[in-house]
Formats: C-alpha cells, structure tokens, sequence
C-alpha cells in the first residue's frame, strides 16, 4: 500500500470514480484468505503483485473478481470499506462516492445486504472518526445478462440500506449501455442517480448512448469521448463531469503513458474533469498518488489543482448546501 501524504498538500476533493472491491490490498486478500482456510494460486504478497502486469481490462478484470472471494461476511465488507475511507481520508479525501458490484458477490451466495450493512457501517464508523463522508452507488455487471441487473437492483433497493446511485461496468466492449435502458429507467424512477462507465476501450458511441439513452449524469472514464468533437461539445455545454482515472489508463494500456493522459485537451476544450484512482490497490496508487503524478507529469499549478478539487465537489451528488460548505 503507498503512504499518504499530509492531507494539507492537496485541496479537499471528492473520489467519485473507485471501486470499492478495487481497494482489497494483498496483505487483506492473505489476512482474509487464511482467516477462511482458502488456499490462494500465489505463496506470497509479492507473487501475487506480479500478477498485476495487465494487459488490457480483460486481464485484470479476470484477477479482480478472483480476488473478491475472501470477501464473504458483513465483517470483510466493513474491514475493506473502513481501509478505503481511512485511506482517502490521510490523502485529502473529503467525500467518497463508493462502487459496489453486487452482482459478482451474489454469484458466491453472498447476498446485497451482507454487502451493503458492512459498507454502511465503515462509512458510519470511519466517518465519526474523521469527518470524511461517503454514499455507495452500486453497479450493474454489463457483461451479465439484463435479467440478472434487474434482479439485482430490486434486490437492493429491497434492503432498505439506502443507495446514492446506479452504475454500469465491468467489460465494455460488446456490451453497449443501450442494453441497460430498462434497468436504468427503474433506477431513476426509484429515486438514483445514474453515472456510467463509458469510452474506456469502447468507441464514443457508448457514451452517446449512456447520455441519450440511459441519462447518466456523470461519464465514468470517458477517454474516447475526445474522438468525436461534436460529442466533446455537447459533453462541455451540459457540463457533464467526466470521472476518469490516470494511473488505471496507464496500467490498462488505455495510454502508453503517463504523459499520454488527455488532461489538457480535456481542460483545454471546456471540459468538467475529475481526478480517481478507479481501483487503487491493483493500479499503484490511491487519489493523492494520482494527482502528484499528474501535477508533475502536467507541471499543475497550485491553482490548478484546487480548480480540479473544486470540479469534483460540483460533479459529486452532495447537497447543494454540502457543496457550498466545501468551497464548490
């Protein structure tokens, strides 16, 4: 795990874009894995970082979801959480919007209210002790059959435990928003906002479709948006924030480079960007580690980096008057 620099090195900001599955450290994978009696494919920490050589999404997808079996009770729910938030907080973190995929636990046996209770008592818990605060969206797994994100979205919003929002992730390519559309429509009718990943490695149709057809109010990654100029004009004059992910991009050959990341093309064309760290634990790196790399890679100014916090308070789905208290 990387040391978090001193919260005062960076302007408050809120993590939008982070899966909250994508913070289980390998010391936790090894804690969890021995306290159940699983036996791991790796001997060691060490081993098993060296799996996290990606290739493309695919690779690591296939590695994050083998991970997410010693995560199985309300506890291990609440020991990731409580990790993440504690995390965030030392690195600036103000606010997390969390997400969850239900769907790969329910796979397990693992039901939604396990998932959600342990979330929500990190948050509860974690939360009183720093003042940091956190909502969860909770994602549909686009690569699994319509029916089961139904399923899954009226299982949860029969907890009780209060969502923020519905998400779409996991593999992109073939699986185009459109498909979602009815399950989007139910989310919005019970109240969610809706975000959605798009233009990671799908073309920029996808997020033509999330905007037109789903009604996201967020574009999660959204890379690809910058090949279509009418799309960059219309992302710019709705405003529409984009929660995309440096260190991810790299690690999932999205870029070549750091240098690659479209920062400035983004800021350049009126565009709302906001900095994540996406799945931190297997990428390198938590959102303060991100925005350092960034700020030396881009020579960010001071003022730049504070007009990046400010963007991701305005793109997060706080009050009105939560943002204000924020400086947004």
């Amino acid at each position: 795990m990387t040391t978090a620099p001193a919260a005062k090195e960076n302007p408050p900001f809120c993590e939008l874009h982070v899966h909250i599955e994508g913070t289980l450290e390998p010391a936790t994978i090894f804690e969890l894995a021995r306290a159940k009696g699983l036996t791991l494919p790796y001997a060691s920490e060490e081993e098993l970082q060296q799996a996290y050589r990606f290739t493309d999404l695919q690779s690591f997808l296939d590695l994050y979801y083998d991970n997410m079996r010693v995560l199985q009770t309300e506890d291990d729910f609440f020991t990731l959480g409580a990790a993440y938030l504690r995390r965030a907080h030392a690195g600036g973190v103000v606010h997390a919007e969390m997400f969850v995929d239900p769907q790969a636990h329910a796979k397990r046996g693992i039901p939604e209210a396990v998932v959600l209770a342990g979330l929500h008592r990190a948050i509860a818990e974690v939360g009183g002790q720093t003042g940091i605060t956190a909502s969860i969206i909770v994602c549909v797994l686009r690569d699994d059959p319509v029916e089961d994100a139904a399923r899954m979205l009226d299982r949860v919003l029969d907890t009780g435990f209060a969502v923020t929002g519905l998400g779409l992730d996991s593999a992109e390519v073939g699986y185009p928003p459109s498909l979602f559309a009815g399950v989007f429509d139910r989310a919005r009718d019970a109240g969610l906002r809706l975000v959605a990943h798009a233009g990671e490695e799908g073309p920029a149709d996808y997020v033509w479709e999330a905007l037109d057809i789903l009604g996201v109010e967020r574009i999660d990654h959204g890379n690809r948006a910058l090949e279509d100029p009418s799309l960059v004009a219309r992302l710019a004059a709705d405003r529409v924030p984009l929660t995309m992910c440096p260190f991810s991009n790299t690690r999932l050959r999205v870029i070549r480079e750091l240098s690659d990341f479209p920062l400035r093309r983004a800021l350049d064309a009126g565009l709302q960007v906001t900095i994540n760290s996406d799945d931190p634990a297997y990428f390198g790196g938590y959102l303060d580690d991100n925005l350092r790399a960034l700020a030396r890679t881009f020579s960010l100014t001071a003022d730049e980096l504070a007009e990046l916090a400010r963007t991701s308070v305005r793109a997060s789905f706080l009050s009105t008057d939560q943002k204000r208290r924020l400086g947004a």
